[in-house]
């Protein structure tokens, strides 16, 4: 028997029952269909953070206070001093420009919505271009509104949207932080969601003002990070060494015990794309059991297939058919099975992707899950080799039974 033999007689097989092997399929179907849809998931997510980190730029160093690898005690905090020592030029020629800021939360309210909670960032000029911030309209903040502690705010879209039902003609508007009147001035663009939070739902105003009257610290100077803008990417590595001299030289710490941490961008995206790959493989595993799943009921209907067609396979025997002509025959039904199931899952995964894309989108989070060469192939070869492992037995045990026994079967 050839294999385009045993195609055609695996295709009689199947048709002559046709409800079985449907339902023997939807295993497979199932499976692949899940392994398509979590691969891209986890793909579009990857490539949504990863897009979003390098869309600041890779030039950029992120420093904090406090050393986890350390384990450094009553570390000194970062202050307003020290973004000014970084941000001199001759001490720090790779320095381009430095953003320090304080972070908190506070309550939020509008002459017609109710207070609500939101996160409230103190800023410098600098941050903006920093952060690749855009406005949909107004103006930012300005080094005169930081010098004077202004009532001032730039807010994003959601925040406009919640306190005014719009984004749009809200400058000019008052809005109460902590009970505290400020002036709208500045709405940002939309950036949506991010692995740092919703980049929308935030308020930025003067650090100065955020120190003195919303984010107390325990001094006014202190600020909870720096953001330094290094002179290009390639030079990185200098400006890193630059900023970690005027620490140490300022915070007066041990010869290799750094109460600072610094990220660069290129550490952060390394993070972040190891930690959506080991994601991805997450979801592709358990998917993958459904797989499983479909395999092992591949091979119980082929052992019933065997019970059932135990005469034939006699007859078959009987007129010739050689051990491996019946081998060949039920590997390739299986086989066959698994294919088919495998091509309709693939199939059910890009739909599934599209809805999951669209629900994403529904909900107002940039997400595009990506339906990769990589991610079919995979869910192909391994449907196919799910057939063949689970056929195994039940064809091996078709070709090894005996003619006359075979034919005496009932």
């Amino acid at each position: 028997m050839n294999i385009t033999q045993a195609i055609l007689e695996a295709f009689e097989s199947l048709n002559a029952n046709r409800l079985r092997a449907g339902l023997t399929m939807l295993g497979i179907i199932i499976g692949v269909g899940a392994v398509i849809a979590m691969l891209s998931v986890g793909q579009g997510a990857q490539a949504t953070i990863t897009s979003a980190i390098s869309g600041i730029g890779t030039n950029l160093l992120f420093v904090s206070s406090g050393n986890m690898t350390n384990d450094v005690r009553n570390p000194k905090p970062l202050t307003l001093a020290d973004a000014q020592a970084m941000a001199d030029p001759l001490v720090n020629p790779d320095v381009a420009a430095v953003a320090p800021a304080i972070q908190g939360s506070a309550d939020v309210s509008s002459t017609s919505q109710k207070t609500r909670r939101n996160s409230i960032i103190g800023v410098t000029p600098e941050y903006f271009p920093m952060q690749d911030y855009t406005l949909t309209e107004g103006s930012f903040i300005t080094q005169d509104q930081v010098l004077g502690q202004a009532s001032v705010a730039v807010i994003g879209p959601t925040i406009a949207d919640q306190l005014y039902g719009t984004h749009v003609g809200v400058v000019g508007e008052t809005i109460r932080i902590s009970g505290q009147p400020f002036h709208v001035i500045g709405v940002l663009a939309s950036k949506g969601g991010s692995s740092f939070g919703n980049q929308d739902n935030r308020i930025l105003v003067p650090i100065s003002t955020a120190q003195v009257r919303l984010i107390h610290r325990a001094t006014t100077n202190e600020v909870d990070q720096i953001l330094v803008q290094t002179t290009s990417a390639a030079t990185v590595t200098q400006a890193t060494d630059e900023v970690s001299q005027v620490l140490r030289q300022r915070h007066r710490t041990p010869v290799g015990i750094d109460d600072f941490t610094i990220f660069s961008q290129k550490d952060v995206l390394s993070i972040a794309t190891t930690v959506t790959g080991v994601f991805t493989i997450f979801l592709g595993g358990i998917s993958g059991i459904s797989l499983l799943v479909g395999g092992i009921g591949i091979m119980n209907i082929m052992l019933v297939s065997v019970t059932e067609r135990t005469r034939e396979i006699g007859l078959r025997k009987a007129l010739g058919a050689r051990k491996r002509d019946i081998l060949l025959q039920f590997l390739t039904e299986s086989s066959m099975l698994s294919l088919f199931g495998g091509i309709i899952g693939i199939i059910l995964g890009w739909l599934l992707s599209i809805l999951i894309g669209r629900i994403a989108a529904a909900t107002g989070n940039a997400f595009n899950p990506v339906v990769g060469i990589n991610s079919i192939l995979l869910a192909t070869l391994f449907s196919a080799a799910v057939g063949l492992f689970f056929g195994i037995y039940p064809a091996n045990r078709a070709a090894s039974l005996e003619p006359v026994e075979a034919l005496r079967y009932e």
